[in-house]
Order: C-alpha cells, then sequence, then structure tokens
C-alpha cells in the first residue's frame, strides 16, 4: 500500500501539530492516527526535519534540486572528458 507524499512543508505543520497534541495529553498513537501517519513515520520525520522552520524547509527544497542539477551537470561533463580522452588517443 502506497502512502501519500507530503511537501516539507506539511511535514513541518504536521510536526508542530503533534508537537501540541502531545504538551496538551494525548499520546504518541493517537496523535498519529489523528495526523493519519504512522509513529515510524513520525519518528523518521522528526529526526529529518524536527526543529525545522517552514522557510528552512522551503530552503532545503531549494537545495536538494540544485545539488541535483548540479551532480548531473557534473555527471554530463565528466561523460564528455571521457569522450574526448578516447578520441584523443585514435580508439574511435
Amino acid at each position: 500500500m502506497k502512502g501519500k507524499k507530503h511537501s516539507l512543508e506539511q511535514i513541518v505543520k504536521k510536526l508542530r501539530e503533534a508537537d501540541a497534541m502531545i504538551a496538551g495529553g494525548k499520546t504518541v498513537g493517537q496523535v498519529c492516527q489523528s495526523l493519519e501517519i504512522s509513529e515510524q513515520t513520525l519518528s523518521r520525520w522528526r529526526h529529518q526535519y524536527g526543529g525545522m522552520k517552514s522557510e528552512e524547509a522551503k530552503r532545503l527544497k531549494e537545495l536538494d534540486e540544485e545539488n541535483k542539477r548540479l551532480k548531473k551537470l557534473l555527471a554530463e561533463a565528466e561523460l564528455d572528458k571521457a569522450i574526448l580522452k578516447e578520441a584523443l588517443r585514435g580508439n574511435y
């Protein structure tokens, strides 16, 4: 069964809601049930995004996208370099 895909902003919002509910006296199980997530998901989100603000989450997403783009550019450059080396050796 495939779960929902949450955006970083939604995750940060749900983490804040979970903290408020737990401070209000609800158990972790009740919190997870009301947020419609598993306890494992809540734990993973806390580990990855705990204490993060919405703006920080947006910035993290932007950095991840930029990192992905740069890695792709580097891979293409390395491929071009390998092709040129092969051509210079005369093994084409």
